[in-house]
């Protein structure tokens, strides 16, 4: 199966992490990272900002911490839920990390100019199921975004 037909399951993944962290009092964003050759999810994560009062904690970035120690980074996907901001995306590129699949960047544009300028292959899904988690916390906490966006 190839890497583009297991985007939704991929997805779906990453939206269990959302909603998990939701479900924690943080910020519903998840991410997951994936092997190209097999489509195995290797690591999972959400943002864990508010629950471990760690500014650094997005959920991509959690993902990453998840995954641990390994060589094979440049044959990974990350999946994530919204669009990577800067930090996320400068720590893709960091290792290397080819490709990202986004669930949605209508409410949220991160630097996915900067990512596709150094050769990150984007697939944006426009996934209702982001969109709706991200104006679900837009209406109910606004005042917690703004932190987690540095405003």
């Amino acid at each position: 199966m190839s890497p583009e037909s297991r985007h939704q399951e991929w997805l779906d993944a990453a939206i269990e992490q959302a909603e998990k962290s939701w479900a924690e009092g943080g910020i519903p964003i998840g991410s997951v990272l994936a092997v190209d050759a097999t489509g195995e999810i290797v690591a999972r994560g959400h943002n864990e900002r508010v629950q471990k009062g760690d500014p650094t904690a997005h959920a991509e970035v959690s993902c990453i911490r998840n995954a641990g120690r390994r060589r094979d980074w440049p044959s990974l996907t990350l999946v994530s839920t919204l669009s990577p901001c800067c930090m996320c995306s400068g720590t893709a590129m960091l290792f290397r990390i080819p490709r990202v699949v986004i669930g949605e960047n209508t409410t949220f544009q991160g630097a996915e100019a900067w990512m596709s300028d150094h050769g990150i292959a984007l697939t944006v899904l426009n996934d209702a199921r982001c969109v709706a988690l991200m104006e679900r916390l837009l209406r109910e906490k606004p005042d917690l975004w703004a932190e987690d966006i540095g405003e």
